[in-house]
């Protein structure tokens, strides 16, 4: 028995009508005819950004990068200020060793100068007293037939002062100078201290200006108690000088 194919309008479209209707629509687009005016709309209806989700998505990146930026800017304000920061510590500590140097420098400088003020200090060896006796002076009391230093009027006990820095070099007998002491200066040259009744210094000791060494006395050669100094340019006999011309060239007035 032969199948015939059902007609009507229930009858569906077969596949070569729904191709050349499609063909058809096609055709119709392209020519700007009714099939075409019906489908533009639908073709030019587009979904909305709203409807898409797109604009969130735009403005949520837009936020992201503002936070990043902003971000960005604040540790970029930070790392300026710890910058600055570190700076302004490194020249504080610069202007405090600079500071510190310099409070060194004047430091050094004022011991320099009370060191020199030191050694150049000079003062008379004995006190408020008197020249009695001139270098020079000739006088068989002397074995040298002339007075080698000069002698200080001084009772016995007055305290005998050293006249400059040095270093005791002999404390003790000293033969024809009774009780003596001798003293090497800072400069190199010697001062010597006789006819002593007491000593108050022993060899290798340092002594300052105005520091007393020992007491006035009359030991030795003497007719009397007195202070018999001398300053000499070398440690042995012989190589004295005037003693008054030296301390008044160190700035003693006597």
């Amino acid at each position: 028995m032969a199948f015939t194919r059902a007609t009507g309008k229930h009858r569906r479209p077969g596949r070569m009508h729904r191709t050349t209707a499609r063909a058809a629509g096609v055709a119709a687009l392209a020519t700007g005819g009714v099939v075409g005016n019906l489908a533009a709309p639908a073709l030019a209806d587009e979904p909305s950004p709203e409807q898409t989700g797109l604009t969130p998505v735009v403005t949520i990146g837009d936020s992201v990068a503002e936070e990043v930026d902003a971000q960005a800017e604040s540790q970029k304000q930070a790392a300026q200020h710890t910058a600055a920061r570190e700076a302004a510590q490194k020249a504080a500590r610069e202007r405090a060793a600079e500071a510190a140097a310099e409070a060194r420098e004047a430091q050094e400088r004022a011991a320099r100068e009370a060191e020199r003020e030191r050694l150049n200090t000079f003062v008379a060896p004995i006190d408020g007293s008197y020249v009695s006796t001139a270098y020079g002076a000739g006088s068989a009391l002397w074995s040298s037939g002339s007075h080698t230093g000069i002698d200080f009027h001084a009772a016995t006990g007055t305290p005998v002062r050293s006249v400059g820095t040095g270093t005791v070099v002999e404390a003790g007998w000293g033969g024809a100078y009774g009780y003596q002491v001798v003293i090497k200066m800072h400069d190199g040259t010697y001062t010597q201290y006789g006819h002593l009744s007491s000593i108050g210094v022993s060899a290798g000791q340092d002594v300052t200006p105005g520091e007393q060494i020992g007491l006035a006395g009359a030991t030795g050669n003497v007719t009397g108690p007195h202070l018999h100094f001398e300053a000499r340019s070398g440690a042995d006999y012989g190589t004295d000088m005037d003693p008054a011309a030296y301390l008044r060239g160190h700035g003693v007035a006597i």
